[in-house]
């Protein structure tokens, strides 16, 4: 998948665990955890406020998108 989440980064940045970002933005650590290992299909626009209002940053501080590289002959 070509977006890669920073997510891990920015808690050990920020010295937070993930249940307490949870917490603080409002969701659930299961869906906490779906986002930090990529298996989202989406994410709202107030949830990603929230998380980068918590942690302090941009949305490109978690978030990041890495062309995919076909190898096809």
């Amino acid at each position: 998948m070509p977006i890669i989440i920073n997510l891990d980064v920015m808690l050990a940045k920020r010295k937070m665990r993930s249940n307490e970002l949870a917490e603080r933005v409002g969701i659930t650590t299961a869906n906490l955890s779906i986002l930090k290992t990529g298996k989202a299909k989406a994410i709202r626009f107030s949830t990603l406020e929230a998380i980068c209002k918590e942690l302090d940053c941009q949305p490109a501080d978690i978030m990041e998108y890495v062309e995919e590289v076909n190898n096809k002959l």
